[in-house]
């Protein structure tokens, strides 16, 4: 048994082909995450404290979560967050949050401050506001980037990948909704202390060109963000797949009833769910790491007690 971690900045059809500008400030950003939770077990700090510190990629405007978030239909900007603590099973999640710096701040809160597991849109506004936590005007968070990606979908009437290439106007409407109503760019964080204490946490604007109002996976617990005694996890990918697949939780569910191990338990949930549509990052209470995907790609990246670190983002990890 020992400490490990886990990051991952989003699964999804990331291109073979993607440009060296958009690769390497997510991977250094990886890096940046996972140097500064290793940092943060080794000096002994909670779980919890470990897996907030992914707001380090929501201040990253190469993510879709905070700074970084992508647009709904109405060019706005709706997060959503969640952690849980697996020891005690406690959690909070928010969503519609379009003025909290760090969403997964406010979420902490939620479970810490209220009575509650879940606020969203106003009054999840006005809580972050009574505890005191960093607000900015909405254009803080909205990219020129992310004005383009918005651009694009709305001119191909659909909802959009934010790692594939632009769209083709020409393109049929039933084939570009093919290539994925996803997620993607969504970040998350997993960690397990020497002592087997496991938490979880999330964070995403959600998926280009979305609905104004629409609610993904990352806040629902068991669905994107799950932990308990034996397991912790967090999911990217098409969120609507992953409700419906319930993939958090069936990692510890599997683990539970079929007495699988936790790489195990994750691959075989991933395999249930439809290629292309999503990837986790897990740890066990013994330190054990996970980090499947059916798509092309997913931003990731882990360390263990004993030295193991990877960064990687297809098969082949990059170094």
């Amino acid at each position: 048994m020992g400490w490990a971690i886990a990051v991952h900045g989003g699964a999804g059809d990331i291109p073979l082909s993607l440009p060296p500008e958009k690769r390497l400030p997510r991977e250094a950003g990886l890096r940046r995450c996972l140097d500064v939770g290793i940092a943060a077990l080794k000096a002994h700090n909670h779980p919890l404290d470990v897996v907030e510190l992914v707001r380090e990629l929501e201040n990253n405007p190469h993510f879709n979560a905070g700074k970084g978030s992508v647009l709904t239909t109405s060019g706005t900007v709706e997060m959503e967050a969640c952690i849980m603590d697996g020891k005690t099973m406690k959690c909070g999640a928010v969503s519609g949050v379009s003025t909290v710096v760090n969403a997964i701040s406010l979420a902490r809160l939620v479970m810490d401050k209220t009575p509650h597991i879940y606020l969203a849109f106003d009054g999840a506004e006005a809580f972050a506001r009574e505890q005191g936590l960093e607000t900015v005007e909405m254009s803080h968070f909205i990219t020129p980037e992310n004005i383009e990606r918005l651009k694009q979908a709305q001119e191909a009437d659909r909802v959009q990948l934010d790692y594939t290439q632009p769209i083709q106007k020409e393109v049929p409407k039933d084939a570009a909704l093919a290539d994925g109503d996803s997620q993607i760019g969504t970040v998350g964080c997993v960690a397990v202390d020497n002592e087997g204490n496991l938490a979880t946490a999330t964070s995403t604007g959600g998926i280009v060109n979305k609905m104004v109002g629409r609610i993904g996976d990352t806040p629902i617990i068991g669905a994107g963000t799950y932990a308990n005694h034996l397991c912790a996890v967090s999911a990217t990918g098409r969120g609507e797949a992953i409700i419906r697949g319930t993939i958090a939780r069936d990692v510890a569910a599997v683990m539970e009833f079929k007495g699988l191990s936790l790489k195990e338990a994750a691959a075989y949930v991933i395999d249930q769910v439809p290629r292309g549509n999503a990837g986790l990052v897990a740890v066990s209470s013994t330190g054990e790491v996970a980090m499947p995907f059916n798509t092309t790609g997913m931003f990731r990246a882990c360390a263990t007690e004993d030295g193991y670190s990877e960064i990687a983002i297809w098969d082949s990890p990059t170094k």
